[in-house]
């Protein structure tokens, strides 16, 4: 997830629980991971995995303040169940910007 130099993306900022600005970090550091592993999994057809993944999303992000995870998972994993996986890569795409924009703020 590499932004060229001298390009500009205007941050997301995302409320988020003060409680849990510990936990922040590791799990965008995991939605990163899962954005390659998203690829991967495309490339092999591995539309199970990729619900699996989509599914999990859906689940935890809203948990952790980012809804526009828990969207994009449910969208993910409706895609894969149809096997449009042209459909997962272009949600791949915007979960990657989503993660390169987003900028959690501790209220």
């Amino acid at each position: 997830m590499n932004v060229a130099p001298g390009t500009h993306r205007t941050p997301i900022l995302v409320e988020v629980e003060r409680e849990l600005a510990e936990l922040i970090p590791g799990f965008l550091a995991n939605r990163v991971n899962d954005v390659a592993s998203l690829r991967a999994l495309v490339s092999r057809n591995d539309l199970q995995s990729i619900c699996r993944i989509a599914h999990s999303m859906k689940g935890s992000g809203g948990g952790y303040g980012f809804d526009a995870i828990t969207r994009l998972g449910g969208e993910m994993e409706q895609a894969a169940r149809s096997g449009d996986t042209t459909k997962v890569l272009a949600l791949t795409d915007e979960l990657e910007d989503f993660l390169v924009r987003v900028r959690p703020v501790f209220p």
